[in-house]
């Protein structure tokens, strides 16, 4: 019997035992999803999140989705067959250090910055758990133990100082997530500038021998990494067969993770993704560069301010004042004849401002035909002499190009780079197609196109962003008479973003974005514009003199500038000595018929 005893008694203290232990382990998690719950509302509190992404299998996470009325997504498998598309903030949560094994790519930009929490069930280390993270570029995580609910302490990564984590308690004012970003200590940010000027101009410095850079973009590189406490580092881009680097080169080496941030801007017709471009630094447009057309000639002022209609006009006043001259004078029509209208003395006399012999007994009638004749000679006398005056003082320009047709009919040459025209033919521009290929001039070396337009070359138009312009235009003012102007009606793209070119997984893109918007909301970048040229003469870049060709204005009138006028005169005295030829002809035939009457 005893044996027997003792088998059933072991039986129902062990049986009371298993109750006993899940009891407390119920009331374990039940403690542990409550402490779990209030971290949540924490981190809420905090900064709200509206959707939950947990990985991994069955934890306490997953209990606690239960009590949540917040939208939840599980990834048991440890990664996402879709692209997360969610624009609501989301906290991650991981049933584990190793639970989180995300290969989508677009899914992993997306989250980057988001929170994570971690659950260690085990003697998972901190250090190794936040060296494993940072290796995939998240910074953003904290870390509970399986003994929470006893110790309430949380371990959060800090990624710039030793060790790479913290240990806080839960009920203490400590911050979980801070912005690890914001004092880098120190580290490096790796940049490559593409040296177009104004924006991006590099020098060494002569007393610390260290490579700095100056224009509006540099000046934003270099406050940025103040800000950051950091330190640009230029990489050697002589190691990878380059001397001089082109944007096309930078966006190269961000999409290998070579550089971080390139000191260089991207236009959005060079990249039909986002995957190293983002938030624009500039919006401009993409339009031409023209020299201002040349002064006209002194010798075809007379002929352009002859407008037809105005001279149609006068014309009709000289018919019109024959008529009413001729009637008047003797109350009759007899006289109206095509000669007499046309050529009529005191018409023609009195609309050219001369005087002319005023008629015996004139009637009332005839006396306001005469004064209105001579307030018209007034006007039009006075208008012509205004025109003359002001042209020969200052004659007017010829034509400007009005289209990108009239490039190919005018002497002038587009100075255009290959790369330009590969973009611009890739895109299937419409304005590009209609300027005839024996009106461009191509580079295949952007520099030296940059050079040419640098040097105000008039023989050329060239293409520029309205950026660039304002740099030009600064510097004209230094000469004598603008040597180009922008023709605004000439573009290829009105609406350009330029961007400077990133690393895809860069974990400081959002404030280095919020850094952009600010330097502009400030008036920085305005005021960085409007020091270019001053930056660009320290250099060397850039000098203060005239590059402008100044034509020679002479002095005085010469005898070719009114030589049309004085063809035209020299035309019509041929015209009247044959006139008059004919009148004695006529006179000297009425004389002999006369005189053979008289016989």
């Amino acid at each position: 019997m005893t044996p027997g005893w003792l088998v059933i008694v072991l039986g129902c203290v062990g049986q009371l035992s298993a109750q006993i232990l899940n009891i407390t382990h119920s009331r374990d998690l039940k403690l542990l999803e409550g402490r779990l719950l209030r971290v949540l509302s924490r981190l809420n509190q905090e900064e709200e999140f509206n959707t939950l992404l947990v990985y991994g299998k069955e934890c306490v996470f997953h209990s606690l989705l239960r009590n949540l009325e917040i939208p939840a997504v599980t990834v048991q498998s440890g990664s996402t067959d879709y692209d997360w598309n969610f624009s609501t903030a989301t906290l991650v949560l991981s049933c584990g250090y190793d639970a989180e094994n995300e290969q989508n790519s677009y899914t992993l930009l997306k989250l980057q910055m988001a929170r994570r929490l971690i659950y260690l069930d085990g003697n998972s280390e901190p250090e190794a758990v936040c060296m494993k993270y940072s290796l995939k570029e998240q910074h953003n995580i904290a870390m509970v133990k399986w003994d929470f609910d006893q110790s309430d302490t949380f371990y959060s990564c800090r990624f710039f100082q030793a060790p790479n984590y913290v240990e806080g308690h839960f009920f203490k004012d400590q911050p979980i997530y801070i912005e690890n970003f914001k004092n880098m200590r120190g580290a490096t940010i790796r940049t490559a500038p593409d040296s177009v000027v104004p924006r991006t101009m590099v020098y060494r410095d002569k007393r610390s021998g260290e490579t700095k850079m100056f224009g509006h973009l540099a000046h934003m590189m270099n406050t940025y990494a103040q800000r950051l406490n950091a330190k640009l580092q230029f990489i050697n881009i002589t190691e990878f067969g380059v001397k001089k680097a082109s944007v096309m080169d930078i966006m190269k080496w961000a999409k290998e993770d070579v550089v971080d941030i390139g000191t260089a801007l991207a236009s959005s017709l060079q990249f039909r993704n986002l995957d190293t471009i983002w938030y624009p630094y500039l919006l401009t447009g993409y339009c031409l560069m023209v020299p201002v057309p040349a002064k006209m000639p002194y010798n075809l002022v007379y002929s352009m301010i002859v407008d037809p209609l105005v001279l149609s006009i006068i014309f009709v006043m000289l018919c019109l004042f024959s008529v009413l001259i001729i009637y008047t004078q003797h109350l009759s029509w007899k006289n109206l004849t095509l000669a007499n209208v046309l050529l009529n003395d005191k018409s023609l006399r009195g609309l050219l401002g001369q005087s002319f012999p005023f008629p015996p007994n004139p009637s009332k009638h005839l006396k306001l035909i005469i004064f209105v004749l001579c307030f018209a000679s007034v006007m039009i006398t006075t208008m012509y002499e205004a025109y003359l005056q002001s042209y020969f003082t200052q004659p007017p320009s010829e034509p400007n190009i009005q289209s990108f047709r009239d490039i190919g009919n005018s002497s002038l040459k587009m100075a255009i780079s290959r790369m330009e025209v590969d973009v611009l033919t890739s895109l299937n521009n419409s304005d590009f197609r209609e300027i005839a290929e024996d009106h461009l001039l191509i580079f295949d070396d952007i520099s030296e196109q940059l050079t040419l337009r640098d040097s105000f070359n008039t023989s050329f138009i060239f293409p520029v962003s309205v950026d660039r312009w304002h740099g030009y235009e600064e510097q004209q003012k230094l000469f004598a008479e603008p040597a180009f102007y922008l023709a605004s009606d000439l573009c290829f793209n009105q609406f350009m973003l330029f961007s400077p070119p990133l690393r895809r997984y860069l974990p400081h893109r959002h404030l280095f974005e919020d850094h952009m918007m600010q330097q502009h909301e400030f008036g920085l970048v305005k005021f960085w514009k409007s020091q270019s040229v001053i930056e660009m003469v320290k250099l060397g870049l850039a000098s203060m003199e005239d590059l402008s060709k100044q034509r020679n204005v002479e002095e005085s009138l010469l005898l070719d500038d009114i030589s049309w006028i004085l063809k035209l005169y020299l035309g019509a005295m041929l015209i009247s000595s044959g006139c008059f030829l004919l009148e004695i002809l006529r006179c000297g035939e009425r004389c002999k018929r006369l005189w053979q009457c008289r016989l």
